[in-house]
């Protein structure tokens, strides 16, 4: 089973790779990795990623399709893969397409983590991380429970990302919607691409996620717990029925009272009585 993790920056893509690598058995594969591990390695594919890197210019598309196209024939990505950063633009959604047929395989599922932009923002340029075990914090939603110490190892040194600010993020938020939504379109014509929702907890976005892999239609909690909530109660059908059992039975009309007579009026008058015959 292979599988696209699409989203913005900060939309939690990584931390749930690592939850799916664990139950799936699927390995992640993130582009930014392979390509300092090519470079590590010395190979001739990583020759030609350090020398473009070095110069300042992006690694063009044949040459990442190409790490991927290796890192697939590995024996410990025989039961899938979990892309995470690729393909941004529809321009590598075809390439790896391509490369997939090439192998006889295909992508089984690409799903979109839907996040609110201002959400986002502020989910991303309030957090910060302990600079000795990288236990993560927020300036709002995660304090440590004692002011400056971290709670797994109790140092007292934190430390942010330089990109995790307001503007940074604004500045990626728009780089995504311009290079990488486009692209749901080209999946979602192909009928593989799903979404759930990015801004559930941790948790939820799993669960939503599992549910997918294991062929079930992602039902975002929040959003099931709400549409029921908000639907009308209906009276249940015991207590629309009378105790005894059978069907309800209206209640009858009130006939209007009649009229009271006067007593003189009520009494009807005699009537004579005949002679006896002899």
């Amino acid at each position: 089973m292979n599988i696209v993790l699409l989203g913005p920056p900060g939309a939690g893509k990584g931390t749930q790779a690592k939850r799916l690598e664990d139950k799936f058995g699927l390995v992640q594969l993130s582009t930014g990795d392979m390509l300092r591990a090519a470079v590590a390695s010395g190979s001739e594919l990583g020759q030609k990623a350090r020398s473009i890197m070095e110069a300042g210019q992006l690694v063009p598309d044949e040459l990442v399709i190409a790490l991927i196209s290796q890192r697939l024939d590995q024996p410990d990505a025989q039961n899938g893969v979990i892309l995470d950063g690729f393909p941004r633009t529809t321009a590598q959604a075809g390439a790896l397409d391509r490369m997939l047929t090439d192998k006889g395989l295909k992508l089984d599922y690409v799903i979109e983590m839907k996040v609110d932009d201002a959400l986002l923002i502020d989910r991303i340029s309030g957090r910060y991380t302990c600079a000795k075990c990288g236990e993560g914090y927020h300036d709002r939603n995660k304090k440590p429970k004692v002011a400056g110490v971290c709670d797994r190892c109790g140092s007292r040194e934190f430390k942010r990302r330089p990109d995790d600010n307001a503007n940074t993020v604004r500045t990626r938020l728009d780089a995504y919607h311009r290079q990488t939504a486009p692209i749901l379109p080209y999946y979602r014509a192909k009928g593989v691409l799903q979404s759930v929702d990015g801004m559930a907890s941790i948790d939820a976005v799993t669960k939503a996620l599992a549910r997918i892999l294991s062929g079930q239609p992602a039902v975002a909690p929040a959003a099931k717990a709400a549409k029921k909530a908000a639907r009308p109660k209906r009276v249940a059908k015991a207590a629309r029925r009378p105790a005894g059992g059978g069907k309800a039975r209206r209640p009858a009309k009130a006939k209007p009272a009649r009229k009271a007579r006067p007593k003189a009026a009520q009494k009807r008058p005699a009537k004579p009585r005949g002679k006896k015959k002899l």
